[in-house]
Order: structure tokens, then C-alpha cells, then sequence
């Protein structure tokens, strides 16, 4: 081989592998992450892998994230928690035909005893509601009788997969102050419509969900608990579906009310994401590329009640 043609090979050959080339991306946890390309308002995962996740928000300065796993389910939720006003502002998880199963199990048959709540073990105890006693002696204004319950954000039905799951969902940080004709009823409905959506999914296929209450604005907040703990005037939900017929996605908005709304149909609940993000000041599916990103939060209302059949 003529010399100069060899040395020209080697010298090219040594520039396609420099420093200037692109990095491998590292492997994001399951089920799938952010799609970085044409992205600008992605979370940092650098430091911490799971913000990565499709179901995660945008992050806000100041807060912690902690995210729950087990060994065979792999992350359980992740939630937000401010530690400056002793809340969540959001658990986001996500639904696939094997963490959506039941396995057998009810929530009766895993805790016969009752419910195993208990304080999370990542978040200083005195942040957090009491086990016992704050919100069963905390009233929802203008009434003596209403007291509060502890109103799951990622609920038991959803992870009934295994024992170790479940029972993260008991941890205080996933709970947030509900009145019983809020948290049994309309909640408790859109709550068993998702996880009916989760049963019905194919394999490969995944609902991406992140829910909370607001906590943020004052005209948003309905009152505290005898703790100071604050209870939200309003709850949210919001969807993201990736399947094998397509993407779409979803937001539910409900007034925290003492008045049974379960007759009410999850319809008349539905709003855009755009308008979500606007309610709440919280940027959902961050991760996700602008485009796209753009185009599913933008649909319209009758879109989205056909999209999702409700």
C-alpha cells in the first residue's frame, strides 16, 4: 500500500474516535427515560438517574426527590417533597401489565391487621403528618363532623404487585389530607379508572402518571391541620400514555369538596395538559422532546374525551 494513502487511513481513522465524538448515554432505569434530542427543559438527571424518567415533572429548586423501589418491580413512585412547607407536591409513577398486576393479592389480604402506615424513612419524621390523631382531629372548614383522612396520591390498587410495594405506599410522604366525600368517592373513581386503563395495557406498553394536590398558592389552599400541615383546595392527575397504537395524553383537575361527586362523569373532570401546567405552575413530561412534548399537551378537551374514550 502506497505509504502516504496508509498514514492518510490511520490519521482518519484516529480522528473518528476522539474526544470530539458523541458520547454513549448512560442506561436510564426502566421503563424508558427522557428523549434528549430538540429538549430544553429536561431535569438535570446527573446526579440522580430517576428524574430522568418520563413520568417525572420539572423539579423545583429547593425540593427533594426520593423515589421507592423493590427488586422486582423496580420503582414503586417517586415523590417530590418540600421540606419548607412539610408537603408533597407530587408522586408520579408509572403502569405496565407486570407492576399493574395483582399477583393475587388485595389489600386485605396483605394487611388483615389494617393499613400499615408509617413514616417515611427518607424524610425527617418531624416534616411529616402523624401516624395517628392530626388528621382524624382536623375538619374540613365550616364543618365539626368532616374530619380528614389520609388520601393516597400513588394509591394500594396500583401496586398491589407485591407486599414491599404496597406497603411503600403507606408511607406518610404519599398521602395528603382528603375529606371521605372526596377520598372515597370522585377521587377513589379516577383513581380506579386509571388503574383499569393500567390492566388493559399490552405488553410494552405504559401509562406514565403523576398526581398530587396543590400546595403551592395561597388562593389554591384550603386550610392546615392541626399539625400545619396544609390541606389542598384542589387535586390533580396527569396522564401520559405510550402504546403500541400511540401516545396520548391526559389531565384530571377536582375541587376538594365535602359533596359526593362520584355520580359526576370523569368528562367533565378532563382538562389539557397545557391548562394543568397552568393551574398548577408545574411543567409535566418534561422529559420528554419539545415537539412532542408540545403537540400532546396542546390537544383540545374533545380530543382528549375521545382519545380516552371517557
Amino acid at each position: 500500500m502506497n505509504k502516504i494513502l496508509y498514514l492518510f487511513l490511520i490519521a482518519a481513522l484516529l480522528s473518528c474516535g476522539g474526544s470530539d465524538g458523541p458520547d454513549t448515554p448512560p442506561t436510564p432505569p426502566d421503563p424508558g427515560t427522557s428523549v434528549t434530542v430538540g429538549n430544553t427543559n429536561k431535569n438535570d438527571a446527573s446526579s440522580n438517574v430517576f428524574l430522568a424518567r418520563l413520568e417525572m415533572p420539572k423539579t423545583k429548586s429547593g425540593s427533594k426527590v426520593i423515589t421507592h423501589t423493590t427488586t422486582n418491580y423496580g420503582v414503586t413512585y417517586s415523590v417530590e417533597w418540600d421540606s419548607s412547607i412539610k408537603a408533597q407536591r407530587w408522586t408520579c409513577y408509572d403502569l405496565n401489565k407486570k407492576n399493574v398486576a395483582t399477583n393475587g393479592n388485595t389489600r386485605k389480604s396483605l394487611w388483615p391487621s389494617g393499613d400499615p402506615w408509617a413514616f417515611d424513612p427518607d424524610v425527617a419524621k418531624s416534616e411529616q403528618q402523624q401516624l395517628t390523631n392530626e388528621l382524624s382531629k382536623s375538619y374540613y372548614p365550616g364543618t365539626t363532623d368532616a374530619y380528614y383522612e389520609k388520601g393516597h396520591i400513588c394509591p394500594s390498587m396500583d401496586r398491589l404487585n407485591s407486599k414491599d410495594a404496597n406497603e411503600q405506599t403507606y408511607y406518610m410522604t404519599n398521602i395528603l389530607p382528603m375529606v371521605a366525600k372526596f377520598n372515597g368517592k370522585l377521587w377513589q373513581k379516577m383513581e380506579t379508572q386509571v388503574n383499569n386503563w393500567g390492566k388493559a395495557l399490552a405488553d410494552g406498553d405504559t401509562i406514565f402518571v403523576c398526581k398530587g394536590g396543590t400546595i403551592d398558592k395561597t388562593d389554591q389552599i384550603l386550610g392546615k391541620t392541626i399539625g400545619n400541615h396544609v390541606v389542598p383546595k384542589y387535586f390533580f392527575m396527569a396522564l401520559y400514555a405510550k402504546t403500541s397504537s400511540g401516545q396520548k395524553m391526559l389531565g384530571f383537575w377536582a375541587e376538594h369538596l365535602n359533596v359526593d361527586k362520584s355520580g359526576d362523569p370523569l368528562s367533565g373532570y378532563v382538562v389539557s395538559i397545557d391548562e394543568l401546567e397552568q393551574k398548577t405552575g408545574i411543567d409535566f413530561f418534561c422529559n420528554l422532546a419539545d415537539e412532542l412534548e408540545e403537540k400532546l399537551e396542546s390537544k383540545s378537551k374533545a380530543d382528549i374525551i375521545s382519545d380516552w374514550g371517557l
